[in-house]
């Protein structure tokens, strides 16, 4: 990757689109740590600090990808959020709603329409959720202002400033798409959680300060901190490993002939990844599992007996419920995600149309079964793989004691991923500017 980058910087035109991408990326970091007016940060910070010793839940799953701006109220407090959320909810509704599949089938166009709809959608979810958060630290006696005008004003300015950076950070990813190197909220969401890597390197350095401190955790911590680091990069090598496979079902064209000219007769193959669903299943199952504790913490205090207490800590994050249903939501989600991305008997038919065959395959209602069939035994593993990488950081936080490292499987994914498809989006660009033509 280092090797790649080096190259495309000797490149001019590369060169322009790698220094844009980091102007953005310091713009996106200064916006990370301007506070939002009428707040008292310090007392946030502390409240913060709680909700990620107790587990946290959302807040602290947004913490982590807002690169920490979201236990400061900065302006870029919401991140990236609302508009992947915004993305996931318009993808899912083109296969539910008529007019927006036209559209998705319109061409050039019809994308453009679903990016304006996504993008004011963006902004209406920002709005709600940057009046949920307001709500939260007006509870959480957060807000400088709590009385008559002052109360309203300064409700309408915070919430104003949360939905404002959730626009302009949608307006930055979309300029390093067209002027940067790689996707732009992809690029915004590494930035994020590279920003709170210097915190998880802390934390691993509390923990070694700690057992050189207390005798008695000495052997136990000097031996779990470098077993951390070993097994965060056997993750990353499995996530590369499992980014970069694939299924090929082989395909077969029979020879036609058009005029004079005959067509056809080549082999080729239907690639499907293994890791086609990306994070999505992570990040809906990790969404649905921290509504509760979100719940609580919106409460503005914490139960302390009852049916309630036990609800609730069950859904804790070191929960042995949680990690059941966490399992168990990865893979429904997995297969969910596919379910509505491919359609086996559309693929049949195209392959049919174009006079395409899979090699002792009927074509029909034979070749969907096939690709059904296929498509059920890749998502399996990827789903697997996915509730491994994703419980992984959890069952060993509860096994060894270390918890609130601030790094969980969700991220590793992110980085690993976004760092491969920048990687190859640039070495794609670079071989085309060296590519030599037949008019050379």
């Amino acid at each position: 990757m280092f090797k790649t980058i080096r190259n495309a910087w000797k490149i001019p035109d590369l060169r322009k689109k790698i220094l844009f991408t980091l102007l953005i990326i310091v713009i996106f970091r200064f916006g990370s740590v301007i506070p939002v007016p009428f707040l008292d940060v310090e007392s946030l910070r502390q409240l913060m600090e709680t909700v990620n010793g107790d587990g946290g839940g959302m807040l602290s799953y947004l913490n982590m990808l807002t690169g920490g701006a979201f236990s400061q109220a900065t302006l870029f407090a919401m991140g990236v959020t609302p508009y992947i959320n915004a993305s996931i909810i318009i993808q899912l509704l083109t296969v539910a709603i008529p007019p927006l599949e036209r559209l998705s089938k319109e061409g050039e166009e019809g994308r453009k329409k679903l990016a304006a709809i996504t993008r004011y959608s963006t902004v209406v979810l920002g709005l709600i959720q940057g009046t949920a958060y307001y709500f939260y630290l007006k509870n959480s006696d957060i807000t400088l202002f709590n009385n008559g005008f002052s109360m309203v004003f300064s409700a309408i300015v915070i919430i104003a400033v949360f939905t404002a950076g959730t626009a302009l950070l949608m307006w930055l990813g979309e300029q390093i798409n067209e002027k940067g190197i790689g996707n732009g909220i992809s690029i915004l969401l590494f930035a994020g959680i590279i920003a709170r890597m210097p915190t998880t390197i802390g934390q691993l350095g509390s923990y070694l300060n700690a057992a050189a401190s207390d005798p008695t955790n000495y052997g136990k911590f000097y031996f779990l901190v470098p077993l951390f680091v070993i097994i965060f990069l056997v993750v990353i090598w499995v996530i590369v490993f499992m980014n970069d496979s694939e299924r090929r079902i082989p395909v077969q064209y029979a020879k036609r002939v058009v005029g004079r000219k005959m067509y056809g007769g080549q082999s080729s193959h239907i690639p499907i990844k293994v890791g086609m669903s990306g994070v999505l299943p992570i990040i809906f199952a990790s969404s649905i599992l921290s509504i509760p504790s979100t719940i609580e913490f919106f409460m503005g205090y914490k139960v302390q007996q009852g049916f309630w207490k036990g609800f609730f800590d069950a859904f804790s994050t070191t929960g042995w419920l949680y990690s059941v249903l966490y399992f168990i939501l990865i893979i429904l989600f997995a297969y969910f995600y596919i379910m509505i991305q491919y359609n086996p008997v559309e693929m049949a038919n195209n392959l049919r149309q174009n006079n395409g065959t899979i090699p002792g395959i009927r074509p029909g209602r034979p070749t969907s079964d096939f690709i059904a069939k296929i498509l059920s035994r890749i998502t399996l593993i990827g789903a697997l793989f996915l509730a491994f990488i994703a419980l992984l950081p959890i069952i060993y936080s509860n096994i060894t004691g270390m918890h609130g490292l601030m790094l969980g499987g969700t991220s590793i994914i992110i980085l690993v991923g976004v760092a491969l498809e920048t990687t190859k989006q640039i070495e794609s660009q670079m071989m085309m500017r060296h590519y030599k033509g037949f008019l050379d």
